[in-house]
Order: C-alpha cells, then sequence, then structure tokens
C-alpha cells in the first residue's frame, strides 16, 4: 500500500539517522530564519500589487486607457474587461524573467553560498522597484519587472534550500514554511497599500509600486548579519568555516560532530561525480527526485492558488464589486492565509506533510466545484448578467475557504518539499529547476488567465478542480512522508518507499550517539 511505504520509511529513519542531531531552538538559527524568510516579502508583495493594480483607476488611465473604455462600458461582458496582452505581459515578464534567474541561480548560489545569492537578489529587487516607482511608459514597467523577477528567482531559489539546512531536523517543517508565511504577509502588505493608493488620483500607482524599496532595503542589510548555511560552506570546501557556521547555528554547547559529518559525507558523495548537478539529477538514481522537482511545482500552478491571488481584485469586480471593495476583499483573503498558514507551521512536524496534502486537497476540490457552480448558474456564460448580491458574498466565501485550504497544504508545502528532499550535490540544481518550473507555469497562467477566464467563463474552475482530484491521488501514491528526518539522510526515506525503493541506493545509516537536546529548548 502506498502510504504505508511512506510512513514505514521515516520511521526507520528516525530511529537512525536523528540521533546525535541537536534540535535546540537557539536565537541564531531563529533570527536567520527570519532574516531569509524575508526573502518571501519581496516574492508576496509582488503577486499582490500587481492584482491591485490591473484594476486601480489611476495605474490604467497612466499606461492602459482602453481597458477605462471597457470598465464604463455597460454592455461589455464581465469576463472579458480585462483581456489585454499588453496589461498580462505587464504582470507576467516577472515571471518569465525568474525562470532564466532560477537556472543561472542554481550555479551561482553552489558557487557563492546560499546567503549571497538572497543579497543578489534583494539588489535586483531594489533596482527594479525604483524602475517601477519612476516609470513614465509601460517599457520602463516592463523592465523593472524583469528586474524584480531576477529578484524572484534568487531568493526563490535560495531562502528556502537555506531554511531547511539550517533549521533543526525536527522543525524543519515549520522553519521552512516560515517563507510562505512571509509570502503571504508581503501580499497582505501589498493590498493594504493598494486600499490606500487606489483612493489617491494621478499617482497613487507610483506609491503601489514604489512601498516595494523597503523590503528590499531590510533584506539587504539583514543578509550581511546572518551566517551561510554549513552546508554550502562545506560543498565548498569550507569545513573549519562550516563548523563554526554550526556552532552558532545550533549553540556552543551542542556536540555538532554528528551533524557535520553527514554533511561531509554528503559533499564527498558528491564530489565522486564528475558530471555536472543538472546532469546527474536525471540519472536513475535521481528518479524520486526529478519526478518531485517536476511535480510539486506543477500541481502547485494547478490548483489555481495563483491565479485567483493575483487577480482576486479582478475576480471579486467580476462578480460586481467596486473596485475598493474588491481590493478589500482581497485583504480579507490575506488574513484568512495568514492564519491557516500559522495552522500549517504548527501541524506540518506534527501530523506530517502527507495529511496536510490529503486535507487541503479535499478543501480545494469543495470550494472549486462551488465557484463553478455559482459563476455558471449566476453569472451566465456571456458576462452579461449581475451576479446577485447574495451569491456574490458566498463566491467571496468561497475563495476565502479556498485559500485557507491552500495555506495550510500546498502552500507552505511547495516551499518545504523541494527544499529538503535533494541530496546536498544536487540540492541546488533541483531547487533550480523545481522553481523555474514553478515560475513557467506562473508565466503561463498570468499570461493566459484573463484571455482564459473571457473564453472559458466559469468553465475555468472547472478545469483546475479536475486536476486537485490527480494531484491528491499522486501525493497519497508516490509522496513519503519526510517529517523529523535530517536533511543528509532522507536517503532512508526514498530506499523504502514502496516504489521508490527499485531506483535509490540504500543510504548509510550514521553512528547514533545520545541527543543532548532533544526537548527543543530555546536558547537566548
Amino acid at each position: 500500500m502506498p502510504g504505508g511505504g511512506g510512513a514505514l520509511a521515516v520511521d526507520g529513519a528516525v530511529a537512525g539517522a536523528a540521533s546525535g542531531y541537536s534540535s535546540e531552538i537557539t536565537f541564531t538559527v531563529v533570527m536567520s530564519c527570519l532574516m531569509a524568510a524575508s526573502g518571501g516579502l519581496i516574492f508576496g508583495y509582488d503577486i499582490s500589487i500587481t492584482g491591485g493594480l490591473t484594476q486601480m483607476r489611476s495605474f490604467l488611465e497612466a499606461f492602459f486607457p482602453e481597458i477605462i473604455e471597457k470598465m464604463d462600458n455597460a454592455q461589455q461582458d464581465a469576463y472579458c474587461i480585462f483581456d489585454s496582452q499588453v496589461l498580462t505581459t505587464f504582470v507576467s515578464s516577472l515571471y518569465l524573467a525568474g525562470v532564466f534567474a532560477c537556472l543561472v541561480a542554481g550555479h551561482v548560489t553552489r558557487k557563492v553560498g546560499r546567503r549571497n545569492s538572497m543579497l543578489i537578489g534583494a539588489s535586483f529587487f531594489l533596482v527594479g522597484a525604483i524602475l517601477n516607482c519612476a516609470a513614465v511608459n509601460i517599457y520602463m514597467l516592463v523592465i523593472g519587472r524583469i528586474f524584480l523577477g531576477f529578484a524572484v528567482g534568487f531568493t526563490n531559489q535560495s531562502a528556502p534550500v537555506y531554511l531547511a539546512e539550517i533549521a533543526p531536523a525536527r522543525w524543519r517543517g515549520a522553519f521552512t514554511s516560515i517563507f510562505h508565511f512571509f509570502l503571504n504577509v508581503g501580499m497582505f502588505v501589498a493590498d493594504l497599500v493598494n486600499y490606500r493608493a487606489n483612493t489617491i488620483p494621478g499617482w497613487g500607482w507610483r506609491l503601489s509600486l514604489g512601498v516595494g524599496i523597503i523590503p528590499a532595503v531590510v533584506i539587504l542589510v539583514g543578509a550581511v548579519f546572518i551566517p551561510d548555511s554549513p552546508n554550502s560552506l562545506v560543498l565548498r570546501g569550507k569545513v573549519d568555516e562550516a563548523r563554526h557556521s554550526l556552532r552558532r547555528i545550533r549553540g556552543p554547547a551542542a556536540d555538532v560532530d554528528v551533524e557535520l559529518k553527514d554533511i561531509m559525507r554528503a559533499a564527498e558523495e558528491g564530489g565522486r561525480h564528475k558530471s555536472g548537478a543538472f546532469r546527474r539529477i536525471l540519472l536513475r538514481e535521481y528518479r524520486p527526485h526529478l519526478v518531485m522537482a517536476i511535480f510539486i511545482p506543477l500541481f502547485f500552478e494547478l490548483t489555481g492558488m495563483i491565479v485567483v491571488t493575483l487577480f482576486a481584485p479582478l475576480l471579486f469586480f467580476t462578480i460586481g464589486f467596486t473596485s475598493q471593495k474588491a481590493i478589500l476583499g482581497s485583504i480579507i483573503t490575506d488574513v484568512v492565509s495568514l492564519a491557516s498558514i500559522s495552522v500549517a507551521a504548527l501541524s506540518v512536524d506534527r501530523f506530517g506533510r502527507r495529511f496536510l496534502f490529503k486535507l487541503g486537497g479535499g478543501v480545494l476540490l469543495v470550494c472549486l466545484v462551488g465557484m463553478t457552480w455559482i459563476f455558471g448558474a449566476e453569472l451566465g456564460t456571456n458576462g452579461g448578467k449581475a451576479m446577485p448580491r447574495p451569491y456574490a458574498v458566498a463566491v467571496v466565501a468561497l475563495v476565502c475557504l479556498f485559500v485557507a485550504g491552500f495555506g495550510i497544504s500546498w502552500g507552505p508545502l511547495k516551499w518545504i518539499i523541494p527544499s529538503e528532499i535533494f541530496p546536498l550535490e544536487v540540492r541546488s540544481a533541483g531547487q533550480s529547476m523545481s522553481e523555474s518550473i514553478s515560475l513557467t507555469l506562473t508565466f503561463v497562467q498570468t499570461q493566459s488567465f484573463l484571455a482564459m477566464l473571457c473564453s472559458f467563463k466559469y468553465g475555468s474552475f472547472a478545469y483546475n478542480a479536475a486536476w486537485v482530484v490527480v494531484m491528491t491521488a499522486f501525493i497519497i501514491a508516490f509522496l513519503p512522508e519526510t517529517k523529523g528526518v535530517p536533511i543528509e539522510a532522507m536517503g532512508a526515506v526514498w530506499a523504502r518507499h514502496w516504489y521508490w525503493k527499485r531506483f535509490v541506493k540504500p543510504a548509510p545509516e550514521p553512528t547514533p550517539t545520545p541527543d543532548k537536546h532533544a526537548d527543543g529548548s530555546l536558547e537566548m
């Protein structure tokens, strides 16, 4: 039985591999994780700021006057008001640039380290935010978005891996989920800014784009003071620095020898291969890692969350809310998202990854089927009907429930799973591949969603509902449980899975030693 293979792997791995690892939560590891997770702020801010801008009157008057005409046309099909390839190019150019940056970042991160890669990303974001704020034409907007895409590519590739590598094994899920929490904090802040900027005629859109400078500066300054991950330092041959970094992260009283030896063994294993990381990940022994690198981001995008999040204000505008109330609706969904992610962070290391995937999949399916029915019955196929207010409120409720289901499952787990499953020798390449696939699909969806909504109408939600069924079945069958397993001992999970064991080599068990800090106490 598929589920049984995953559970067995965890029990076996934790029993041997976790011994000797400190699970102490130190001040250094907390601050380092918070600073690294702040990289999610810039991605989240970009996601939501564009959703509000694309229906903000001052922004549309400056760059898209033809959409203003459609908004004021009472005969206009509600599904097709925002169907503009230039508008979607403004939104999606960030993600296309991010794809390229992710592939480059995999090599750069391996050479210069996770922390320095985050610094590069923050620098790109600062330049892009300044260009967007000062834009006088659509070309400046798109160029600024490209710089922002480079920033997202570097931070999304390096920050989750950094979090997974420095977090104590028993709390890795919670610490890695902080990235997604900060991503949603960025979205929440963006919607608050949009709500105020929407009331400012003429230049309100500049406020929305200009506030993005602040998180870029915070990350640039803060990342200077955090240590690089021991895994990255060992990979670059800096063993003494890795030992010092590990002592800072685990605490001066912790015995770091067992963990450091496991990291060095993982690095030596990677050093035996002459081919590059991107070529090695195609080998048979990395088959489960390759499959997850492809399908986790693929299914993440096919939940429909990106388009629901990115275009939430447009969605609410479509069902009859005013521009200001549409942004307010988006703020409400942000609050729901933050609450659900907090629940996920508290649950992921207790109940496991697979349980949250299955729970979230059920919630998403119910919500998407409900939205399909309401849009089809009340807005019609031509978009010419006005949706009755009770049904419009029901759509808002379903969107909130959808966001909650996503926030406890695919939202944080999309960052947790790819960051923890790859062996050290292919970790940067695997994360780069996973994130580049995700950004490619985000580009495709942002470029096509408004046209798809115009053409398929309410069928757009049914399309995503069908995919939720497929992805939940995939998780049940093929994803083993990874909670509590040390990141450099993850091979045991795959070696005992009912299907993947035919591909991977059994991982050697490290010598068990007493866990001196098993109570997870906080050292200040």
